[in-house]
C-alpha cells in the first residue's frame, strides 16, 4: 500500500471516528435534557389557584384574554403576574426523582410553602436545595428540582378595579 493511501485511510477513519463521537455526544445530550415540569403549554391555562403559606388563597380565571380573580367579587388582575405563574408550567427541569426518594418534611414538601395549581394540574414548592439556587418541588408522584426563578412570588396590589 502506498503511504499516500494510507495517510488518506487513516484520515477517513479519523473523521469517521470525530463523526461518531459527535453524534454520541448528541444523543447523550439529547437524553439527559429533563424536559418542563409540567406537560401544559402556559398560554392554554385558563384557571389558576394559588396558596402561599400563611395566606389565603387566590382563584384566577382567564376571559376574553385577560385573567379575573374569582374570589368574592370578580375583579380584573394582573396579567402579568399571572402570566408568570402559567410560565411555571414549561419551567426547565434539573432532576427528576420519585418521590419516595425524599421525606417530604426534610424537602419542605409536608408543609409547601406555596401550592399552585394550574388547570387541573397541582405543584407543591418545598425548600431550596442546599447544593444550588434550585428548589423542590412536587408534580404527582415525582419530585422536581427548578431554579428558584420559577417559585411563586406573592401578590403585591393585584386587583385592578373591574370596569
Amino acid at each position: 500500500m502506498r503511504r499516500a493511501t494510507r495517510h488518506r485511510l487513516i484520515l477517513l477513519f479519523a473523521a469517521a471516528a470525530l463523526v461518531a463521537l459527535a453524534v454520541w455526544q448528541w444523543q447523550r445530550e439529547a437524553a439527559e435534557a429533563l424536559g418542563a415540569l409540567t406537560g401544559l403549554d402556559p398560554a392554554a391555562v385558563s384557571r389558576v389557584a394559588l396558596t402561599l403559606q400563611g395566606a389565603a388563597a387566590e382563584h384566577y380565571a382567564k376571559r376574553d384574554g385577560h385573567w379575573w380573580r374569582t374570589d368574592g367579587t370578580p375583579m380584573r388582575a394582573d396579567d402579568g403576574r399571572l402570566d408568570e405563574l402559567t410560565e411555571i408550567a414549561a419551567a426547565p427541569v434539573a432532576s427528576w426523582r420519585p418521590l419516595g426518594d425524599f421525606d417530604p418534611a426534610r424537602v419542605g414538601l409536608a408543609k409547601p410553602m406555596a401550592t399552585l395549581v394550574l388547570d387541573d394540574q397541582t405543584l407543591r414548592f418545598g425548600d431550596t436545595s442546599a447544593t444550588g439556587p434550585v428548589r423542590y418541588v412536587q408534580v404527582g408522584n415525582r419530585v422536581a428540582l427548578v431554579s428558584v426563578r420559577y417559585t411563586p412570588r406573592p401578590t403585591r396590589h393585584d386587583a385592578i378595579q373591574a370596569d
